[in-house]
């Protein structure tokens, strides 16, 4: 099982740290967002890994590409030319780098891919979202209905407070209770690779025309996650985001 992870967009609403490197790379605790994303997959033995590249698409290069070296600590022998790894807590994870270029659309960038897929199916996510979604459950979940597409459907975040009022007078402030506004895409797709028929180009945008066919007919089927799921837009966002991972019990981290 592969898992294809969306990682070329301009992130412009969080241009903060996006000037300087491309959203996926942006840290959570000290690590990319893209790493826990990973992580949760590796969780479900899910290890194999497609990135589709696109703005500042090196610097994700050269992460992977440092990454074991990071993680390891190391003797170098200047003078022999050698070097020595001692202790190598990088992760047992295949990861292939593909550049789908700079402007192209998600559904694009999925088209550009999909001959690297080896399976009669696959994950897709967004390389800017978490969640506690059992990833393996979806996965049984889509082969029990055998239908060419499956989305992780989610609430939407609560962002704002609901008021109650009598005229000018509030009488009570509650927040925003967790599915008011009824699901949305949370990415976490499993997918056939025969989804590419539904691909025409760099221009098709993956949640417009292609998942629109999939639900005309009948392939397109919705996994209930009713857990945490949040997106990564906004420096708030990142800021909530950071805000879990040091109360030292983030809800996505499952490994």
């Amino acid at each position: 099982m592969q898992a294809v992870i969306l990682a070329g967009g301009l992130g412009t609403r969080l241009s903060e740290e996006t000037i300087v490197k491309p959203k996926p790379l942006v840290d959570i605790g000290g690590r990319p967002i893209i790493w826990h994303i990973m992580k949760i997959y590796a969780a479900h033995n899910i290890t194999d890994f497609i990135i589709c590249l696109g703005h500042k698409g090196h610097l994700i290069k050269e992460f992977f590409a440092n990454y074991t070296l990071h993680m390891s600590d190391m003797t170098f022998d200047l003078a022999a030319h050698s070097s020595i790894t001692h202790r190598n807590e990088a992760e047992n994870w295949r990861v292939t780098l593909i550049d789908t270029g700079e402007a192209t659309m998600t559904g694009g960038r999925l088209a550009r891919v999909l001959d690297r897929i080896e399976g009669e199916e696959f994950c897709l996510t967004y390389g800017d979202g978490l969640a506690d979604v059992d990833v393996s459950a979806s996965i049984a979940f889509h082969r029990a209905h055998k239908k060419l597409a499956t989305v992780t459907a989610v609430y939407p975040p609560r962002r704002f407070g609901v008021l109650e009022m009598e005229g000018d007078i509030v009488t009570n402030f509650r927040e925003k209770p967790q599915g008011e506004g009824g699901f949305i895409n949370g990415g976490f797709f499993v997918l056939s690779p025969q989804v590419g028929r539904m691909l025409k180009g760099d221009t098709t945008v993956w949640e417009q025309e292609p998942l629109k066919m999939l639900a005309t007919e009948g392939e397109l089927h919705a996994f209930r996650h009713h857990g945490f799921f949040q997106p990564m837009d906004t420096l708030r966002d990142r800021t909530y985001l950071e805000q879990l991972w040091a109360s030292g019990s983030p809800p996505w981290k499952c490994w």
